[in-house]
């Protein structure tokens, strides 16, 4: 596994990537007043799209989680396009601190042509290449994305018996309760004072503050830690999030001047022990009685 880099950010890659949305921003129109020739700039276009996909309805809350946007900055542009008939805002009938938002029929139309026009400039950027170039340009976009989404993850410390510690134990256990023929019990998972403060680590991943997986690490013996619940979340897997987790753990065993650290592994999770293989994992015999595992690796941390 090639580790999260700790040099600097090169200027190079810095001004690449600069270079790279300057064109982009400006090739698709996203500096115009009028985005796609329609009467709005593209923040109330994507608000538009955004309101749509959340089907009747959605409070201003979640989208502002998840657009990242500034409480006041939607809130002016939720109020625009209500002024221009194109969404309805009212007060939630159960909660009244909430104001959700809908599209009106109007809305509806407006969305169906800013789709058409969209997927119009899309076809037309497209048209002057080959077969071969817009499948390498689709592929291309689709590694972008993914790379972008897996830098915007946060791989952070906390304390095992916090709230998303247990919410990412509770998914982990209903995911490979899914998975093992026999079942799992939660009994087998980690308690959190085995995975915090001197005894161990907990880590969670997080995405725009959503917890999208997790990767404990506690002390075996002297010298020694052993690895657990290794997890990422259907919607964020294929990021390479899991390395990314794993990789947090190994320098937190380092930290604790582990020398090496263990894991084991059920027979169904062959995805899993591919990675500990390419990691620089090297299989053992059983260092412990474990009922789900079939599978038991070590990494040396320290020559």
């Amino acid at each position: 596994m090639e580790p999260v880099s700790t040099e600097p950010v090169s200027t190079e890659h810095v001004t690449a990537f600069r270079r790279f949305n300057r064109y982009f921003t400006r090739r698709i129109g996203a500096l115009d007043d009028h985005y796609l020739g329609q009467d709005r700039p593209l923040g109330e276009a994507r608000l538009l799209f955004e309101i749509s996909e959340s089907g009747a309805g959605v409070s201003l809350r979640e989208l502002r989680s998840r657009l990242g946007l500034d409480a006041g900055y939607l809130s002016r542009m939720a109020k625009a396009l209500e002024a221009q008939g194109m969404v309805r805002i009212a007060v939630h009938p159960d909660d009244n601190r909430l104001r959700m938002v809908e599209l009106t029929r109007a809305g509806h139309v407006e969305l169906k042509e800013q789709q058409r026009r969209a997927n119009a400039l899309v076809a037309h950027l497209l048209g002057g290449l080959t077969d071969r170039q817009r499948a390498d340009l689709t592929e291309a976009m689709t590694t972008t994305r993914r790379l972008l989404r897996l830098a915007a993850i946060t791989v952070d410390l906390v304390d095992g018996a916090s709230e998303d510690a247990q919410a990412c134990l509770d998914a982990y256990a209903a995911d490979i309760d899914d998975r093992f023929p026999e079942g799992f019990d939660t009994s087998d998972l980690v308690r959190p004072e085995e995975v915090s403060g001197d005894t161990g680590a907990f880590f969670v991943a997080y995405e725009e503050d959503r917890p999208v997986g997790c990767g404990a690490l506690r002390r075996l013996e002297d010298g020694v830690g052993e690895i657990r619940h290794v997890w990422v979340h259907p919607d964020a897997r294929r990021l390479g999030l899991a390395r990314r987790i794993l990789d947090a753990l190994e320098r937190e065993g380092r930290r604790r001047a582990f020398d090496v650290v263990r894991l084991d592994t059920h027979a169904v999770l062959t995805e899993a022990q591919a990675m500990y293989r390419a990691c620089g994992y090297r299989e053992i015999p059983a260092y412990v009685d474990h009922v789900y595992a079939h599978h038991w690796f070590e990494k040396r941390l320290r020559d």
